[in-house]
């Protein structure tokens, strides 16, 4: 049985829609709290639209998501949960889950939810369930990296929310500086400025080399069209009239598309820039450099300003009270993880941080087994194993890049970098050991499966049996899903024409039940001919519960035995389906 039917009562004594503030939740893909120039950045004007939120509410210096590849780190922010708990550990779903996202959430509460981009990330389960997808204006994707389409699904948003009577709950993902990054003169999104590869500056876990200039110059120009995406949000809301009763939240899914950096668990890896605008709470221009955070918190805290009761058995802990300029107790460290990534590779980690000091746990490296990460695709990688050959330091990180090194200590205070591994100085033991102590008991409080092979780290054959698993497990999970033909929902019934003639319009038939979750769906019906199955006709329409609708084509001139047949599916995209089915194939009569 699903979740709702235990949370449907839940949000009787909520308060007023008129007392309860909107929510306007921004977010960027692939971008590094540092690029950010409120949190130091050393290249002037990147973003000015960031910088504005944050004078106008409060931000978080010590912010981290939990994971540091986005699928999973979004899950963990809109359920509340760690993955291991949520069940989306890497790019798959959790078709079943029993317990409630954001969407749900405010939706039974009484919000319009709406969302703009990454929808197949931001629930874990498929089909989904926001109220409007965004992303599509019209019948048409929208340009993911283009500023004035995410002022018109802003605007959008809101109008239907106005429609319907309710307060919103818009999600607006940016696509940017996730790659493919700005590509220069003849892009068609042009940012509103342009760095080169002499001003940027290069992070200090990547070599200064003129490839790696000029892939962090295409980063940064990203960076600002980013920014420029969240002045158009932004833009869009205060033309709605909405400023003075909308939360504004706004950070990244975690750190940029760089080695040592996205799908990690370094401190750039996962240090976000969170900042809030709660009209009448926040103080402007306000920072908090007391609070270890993490964005397993982020729905508590929605859930709370808008006096939503919590949901049973979420990780995260609302922030409310230091919103309201309190302070809270053990926000001393924060926990991340990293389990799989987007192609299915395994190599899990587990890591602790303080203000001071960061422990990772990679169980994953035996000395020979190769870190898979998406960003050995990048300029900067190719300039780090080109340079490796002639420079000792170099070949030392690029061997830890790859093959890593079980244990990890750095004291990101005075090296956020983590050049210098002080896991084997004495001078640190007792840090060391207090930080072990610290996830050892987190890891039993959250029922991490990781915890015996964390306490197996001296034993390498344990470690390396524990990723072995993990890894078949991973295969058979992608190969079951390769092997699948259509959705196991069955939603829709092809009813076809006993024969179809030539040059004779013909009708398809389709039966439908849609559980009321699912609300509207779009289906799309094909017409296709001939041995390649070319497409010569497709028709779209909009089904809700259950019933039947008719499709007529217009049969071209064919001779007769020539092969015509159908297809259909439910959703916004055939790639994300609910239901796709193909008919039998049929010879035309003449």
């Amino acid at each position: 049985m699903r979740w709702i039917t235990f949370f449907s009562m839940t949000f009787l004594a909520v308060a007023t829609a008129v007392a309860r503030p909107n929510f306007l939740l921004i977010t960027v893909d692939d971008m590094s709290c540092d690029s950010v120039g409120v949190y130091g950045c050393a290249l002037p004007e990147t973003t000015p639209h960031m910088d504005a939120i944050a004078a106008s509410g409060l931000r978080f210096q010590h912010a981290h998501v939990v994971v540091g590849n986005c699928k999973p780190s979004r899950n963990v922010m809109w359920s509340g949960r760690y993955p291991h708990n949520n069940g989306v550990e890497g790019f798959y779903d959790n078709p079943d889950p029993d317990f409630p996202v954001l969407c749900d959430l405010m939706q039974d509460a009484g919000y319009f939810a709406g969302i703009r981009g990454k929808v197949t990330h931001s629930t874990p389960y498929h089909p989904y369930a926001w109220d409007a997808d965004l992303t599509i204006l019209d019948g048409e994707k929208q340009d993911m990296k283009n500023a004035d389409s995410y002022y018109r699904s802003t605007k959008v948003g809101i109008a239907m929310a106005k429609a319907a009577g309710k307060p919103f709950c818009l999600m607006v993902n940016i696509s940017d500086p996730h790659k493919p990054f700005y590509s220069g003169a003849r892009d068609r999104n042009q940012p509103s400025k342009v760095f080169s590869a002499d001003e940027v500056p290069v992070p200090g876990f990547l070599p200064d080399h003129p490839d790696v200039r000029k892939e962090v110059a295409l980063y940064y120009s990203s960076v600002r069209r980013a920014d420029d995406c969240v002045g158009a949000t932004l833009k869009a809301l205060k033309e709605m009239g909405k400023e003075d009763d909308t939360v504004v939240m706004f950070l990244s899914d975690h750190g940029m598309p760089m080695p040592f950096a996205k799908t990690a668990v370094w401190h750039h890896s996962t240090h976000t820039p969170w900042m809030i605008r709660w009209p009448g709470v926040t103080r402007p221009d306000s920072v908090d450099d007391e609070h270890m955070v993490s964005m397993v918190d982020i729905l508590p805290t929605i859930l709370d300003m808008a006096g939503i009761k919590h949901p049973e058995g979420i990780d995260g802990r609302s922030v409310v009270s230091i919103l309201r300029g309190g302070s809270q107790a053990n926000r001393n460290y924060i926990i991340k993880e990293y389990n799989e990534n987007a192609g299915g590779g395994r190599n899990p980690m587990r890591s602790i941080q303080t203000r001071e000091f960061l422990y990772n746990f990679n169980p994953w490296s035996n000395g020979t087994r190769v870190f898979k990460t998406a960003t050995t695709g990048t300029a900067s990688f190719r300039a780090m194993k080109a340079l490796a050959p002639k420079d000792e330091y170099m070949a030392k990180r690029l061997d830890l890049f790859v093959h890593g090194t079980p244990e990890e200590l750095y004291q990101v205070s005075k090296d956020p970098d983590a050049l210098v591994n002080l896991v084997a100085n004495p001078e640190y033991g007792a840090v060391l050991k207090n930080l072990r102590a610290e996830l050892d008991a987190w890891m039993v409080k959250t029922g991490d499966h990781a915890l015996d092979v964390f306490r197996a780290r001296d034993k390498p054959e344990l470690m390396d049996a524990y990723v072995t698993h993990l890894q078949k497990e991973a295969d058979a999970r992608r190969t079951k899903r390769k092997g699948k033909s259509t959705s196991s929902l069955k939603l829709i019934k092809l009813v076809p024409p006993d024969t179809i003639q030539s040059g004779t319009p013909t009708t398809l038939g389709i039966r439908y039940n849609l559980p009321e979750r699912l609300g509207a769906q779009k289906i799309h019906v094909t017409l296709k001919a001939g041995e390649k199955e070319k497409r010569m006709a497709r028709k779209v329409e909009v089904i809700r519960g259950k019933g039947v609708s008719t499709f007529t084509f217009d049969v071209p001139d064919m001779p007769s035995g020539a092969s015509i047949s159908f297809a259909a599916f439910v959703g916004e995209t055939y790639e994300n389906s609910l239901q796709h089915l193909k008919s039998k194939t049929f010879a035309v009569v003449k």
